[in-house]
């Protein structure tokens, strides 16, 4: 199976993209989450306070520093700057879609994986249609180049995971449940909760199964690569002969 990386630069909308248009010098680096974005900012000059100003307007800050080779900022933000309509034309043509997203001199910059050439040009006839859009660069990767890490997103992981299911999966990680051997049973965890231990259960193995679901998607990608079934017993070159 061959597989493409494409990279291309999109100009619409969008608060982040406007701020890198007046800021030259400016590089914002985005990581969407399930209900926020992580964003990373660096100027190579000491910032202006409308710079300043403008950033702290963006969310929170996580951290920052000035050093002599420029500013360096980590903000939570709420803002949706990621547009639905973007990423679902990339599921659309079959591409997957790997953070972060780069805004610079007035363009967003994506990096997408594609199982074919077609799905790419399909994407850009897609995205031409109602934007400015270029494509920097497209180049033929093995499948072992794939970064795993970029195939399942944290959004994706938890997608469809409620609050309480989170809670019970949080609770028994921390505790040592999925340890070999486990240190500590389903009724002392239901214990330190405010539910009964059917309940806390129930919590627990449904945030188990949407997780292994979400993740199943994403497996194919991951064994790609391999040939063999480690679980497969191999019949021994003897056994085969006496066979025949």
């Amino acid at each position: 199976m061959s597989l493409y990386e494409a990279s291309i630069r999109v100009k619409h909308e969008c608060p982040y993209r406007s701020i890198s248009e007046r800021y030259p010098d400016l590089t914002i680096r985005e990581w969407p989450l399930s209900d926020c974005q992580v964003l990373e900012i660096t100027a190579e000059a000491t910032p202006t306070d409308e710079l300043l100003a403008e950033i702290d307007q963006l969310g929170t800050v996580l951290h920052e520093s000035a050093e002599e080779d420029g500013y360096h900022v980590v903000t939570q933000s709420c803002l949706c700057s990621l547009e639905e309509s973007i990423v679902d034309r990339f599921e659309k043509h079959n591409c997957l879609y790997q953070s972060p997203t780069i805004y610079r001199q007035g363009w967003e910059h994506y990096t997408v994986i594609a199982f074919d050439g077609d799905d790419i040009r399909g994407l850009l006839g897609d995205l031409r249609s109602d934007r400015e859009i270029e494509l920097l660069s497209k180049t033929s990767i093995s499948e072992k180049q794939v970064p795993h890490s970029m195939l399942a997103p944290v959004d994706q992981l938890f997608e469809n995971l409620t609050d309480r299911q989170v809670a019970a999966l949080q609770l028994a990680l921390k505790t040592g449940y999925y340890e070999q051997p486990r240190q500590t049973s389903l009724r002392d965890l239901a214990e330190q909760t405010a539910v009964a231990r059917s309940t806390y259960e129930e919590h627990l193995r449904k945030a188990e199964n949407k997780l292994l679901t979400n993740a199943g998607q994403f497996l194919r990608l991951v064994t790609a690569m391999t040939t063999s079934n480690p679980l497969q017993v191999e019949t021994p070159p003897q056994e085969e002969q006496a066979a025949d």
